[in-house]
């Protein structure tokens, strides 16, 4: 649940690794990449169109990857160097995704989600939040791929590159290991917890991508925010500087009117936690990634006395909300 009604703008074409590590989940913990010499990053043979792997060469491990030789492809090259068998990444899927990123004569790395502290980065494949190499060059890609991109300036930043650490004439080469896939039919799938407080709405457990049943009980709402498990994931705990990729569906305590789901709108939603609303930020917080939780935030951890399109003022919302990963 937003605080606003219209999602933020991310500009078109930028890798959103947009920040180079901006979507770091324990600033505390955060180690930016060392620039590396080009004496450090030996050239190899060339494995086809793209630099060969020096080390790391299995699927989740951080690649070591060698200098490219000449000067480099004109046109968007890939390479699929471990093939996955799971679900493929379609154009408006979500894909989850762990990668390295360096330029291609220096072999300098600029930015790595393998760093210590770091989660898989998240985007919509064919949708503009990152640059256009990986829209191309992830599209199609099955979950368990290990992926290698030459990306040359005009899929990339283009001429006037990202100061200062890449030039408009850099071609940028990424490793990318696909690590998840999500869409409008995905679920939570969890372990089943029992739901025995009769004053509390009771959640479907269903993990077939439709909408859960969500009944609300004919007893006075609760004054304080409820957060408990209907499916208990085995991931993480989620932190309060994740962004979100979440499935879920909200409807009023008083009457069990739904008024805003991504079932129905057949949309995924993808927040950043401290930009919520303080029940679900509060209530999302410290929960397992792949879980089905159920939220109950009175009016005063979400509008209050505010009214929004269906949600009338002092209303006390209902939520199932599937926590499909973050990033």
């Amino acid at each position: 649940m937003r605080r606003r009604s219209v999602l933020l703008a991310v500009p078109a074409g930028l890798l959103a690794l947009a920040g180079c590590g901006d979507d770091d989940s324990d600033k505390g913990e955060k180690t930016s990449p060392k620039p590396e010499s080009p004496s450090a990053q030996p050239t190899a043979k060339m494995d086809g169109p793209v630099p060969a792997l020096l080390g790391g060469t299995k699927f989740g491990e951080r690649p070591e990857v060698a200098r490219g030789v000449g000067k480099g492809p004109g046109k968007l090259e890939t390479k699929t160097l471990v093939a996955g068998r799971g679900p493929v990444a379609a154009k408006g899927d979500y894909i989850q995704v762990n990668y390295l990123g360096q330029i291609w004569d220096t072999g300098k790395v600029f930015d790595t989600t393998w760093d210590k502290g770091r989660n898989p980065f998240v985007f919509r494949v064919g949708a503009g939040e990152v640059v256009p190499g990986w829209d191309k060059g992830l599209e199609g890609k099955k979950v368990g791929s290990r992926v290698e991109l030459a990306i040359p300036p005009e899929l990339g930043y283009g001429p006037q590159g990202r100061p200062p650490v890449i030039k408009g004439t850099d071609i940028m080469v990424f490793v990318v290991d696909v690590v998840g896939v999500f869409n409008s039919k995905s679920s939570a799938h969890g372990s089943k917890v029992a739901q025995d407080n009769k004053d509390l709405p009771k959640v479907g457990d269903d993990t077939d991508g439709k909408a859960p049943a969500i009944t609300v009980p004919k007893t006075k709402a609760p004054k304080k925010l409820v957060s408990a498990y209907v499916l208990e994931g085995d991931g993480r705990e989620v932190k309060e500087t994740d962004t979100v990729l979440l499935q879920y569906r909200g409807v009023l305590w008083d009457g069990g009117k739904e008024f805003d789901s991504t079932y129905a709108s057949k949309a995924l939603a993808k927040f950043n936690l401290p930009e919520l609303v303080p029940g679900f930020r509060d209530g999302l917080k410290g929960k397992k990634i792949g879980s089905r939780v159920l939220l109950v935030m009175p009016p005063e951890l979400a509008y209050g006395k505010e009214a929004r399109d269906k949600i009338p003022a002092n209303s006390t919302l209902v939520f199932s909300v599937d926590i499909l990963a973050v990033s």
